[in-house]
């Protein structure tokens, strides 16, 4: 825990030397649109590439005003020294975001923070993405591949307009499988289907890594304890400094209280407790909500 308190206390004054000779550091070198609500952003911010790996995330501030967010390590690049993050606009921040453009700046971008995933050993893996989830889930996906693992990716949303992330998926897959809940692109149905008929087909898997919203963990969990398979989940609670202190990532995993921000995020799945951990992330929708509309009014003004 000291580690990452001494990290974002270096990142502080290493913040103010650059602000004070003038230098603006983290500029928005790229920015795509995955979807209506989902923007792809690559940061330049190389001290965080050097030292990034997948299963990672950061903390930025879109502003000197702003909140701290926490966003996943989608990619990086450590000879052009940016992050890859990508984000679902749903609160005030990831609004104000997306608002930003190409060669603009963002205030504060601190990481690596987190444990990075376990790959070494593993020869043969499900790695199963949901929603904003596959963007998490593919630099996982990426290095297993890259390290000669044999990967099977599934990956889902609600629809076709809100998949992302396909053709990076089927380039580092031996075998991908796409579900729509709609059925409106690849194969109509959720996750789990997809993943029961592969372990009923015989498949073995060394482990399950499943990504995305709570609920599709939860029961990806429930599904592979019947059969034995290790399932590792990645946990995004409320999160504010990212070291542990503010006790606001916390999760119960098989009855004791963790810290996602510095314990994990990646966690047995079949330890979590999905319901608590779903409970507290509800009572901030409101709040939520409400700093969202206001957000917009401001900007439409």
């Amino acid at each position: 825990m000291l580690y990452y308190r001494l990290i974002v206390f270096c990142m502080i004054i290493y913040k103010g030397i650059l602000r004070e000779a003038g230098y603006k550091m983290y500029k928005i070198n790229r920015k795509i649109s995955l979807n209506p609500t989902v923007t792809l952003m690559d940061i330049y911010a190389p001290l965080v590439a050097k030292k990034a790996e997948p299963g990672q995330f950061v903390i930025l501030r879109v502003d000197d005003e702003g909140e701290r967010i926490p966003l996943t390590i989608a990619d990086f690049d450590r000879e052009k020294g940016t992050v890859t993050i990508i984000f679902q606009i749903v609160g005030a921040t990831t609004k104000k975001l997306g608002e930003k453009n190409e060669g603009e700046y963002i205030s504060d971008f601190v990481g690596p923070l987190g444990k990075a995933t376990e790959t070494e050993g593993l020869k043969k893996v499900a790695v199963v993405g949901g929603g904003v989830g596959c963007a998490i889930a593919y630099p996982i996906a990426k290095k297993l591949y890259a390290q000669g693992t044999e990967v099977h990716s599934i990956i889902g949303a609600r629809t076709k307009d809100l998949l992302i992330l396909e053709d990076e998926f089927r380039a580092v897959s031996d075998k991908l499988f796409v579900m729509t809940d709609d059925g409106s692109y690849g194969e109509k149905g959720v996750v789990t289907n997809a993943l029961k008929r592969l372990l009923d087909s015989g498949e073995k898997y060394d482990e399950v890594i499943v990504i995305g919203p709570m609920i599709m963990m939860k029961f990806v969990c429930i599904l592979t304890k019947e059969y034995g398979v290790k399932t590792t989940v990645s946990m995004n609670p409320i999160m504010i400094d990212g070291t542990g202190m503010c006790g606001g990532c916390r999760v119960t995993v098989g009855g004791k209280v963790k810290f996602a921000c510095v314990d994990g995020p990646d966690f047995d799945g079949h330890l979590v407790d999905f319901d608590e951990a779903m409970d507290r992330a509800s009572m901030y929708k409101p709040f939520e909500k409400h700093a969202y509309e206001s957000t917009c009014n401001l900007l439409n003004k």
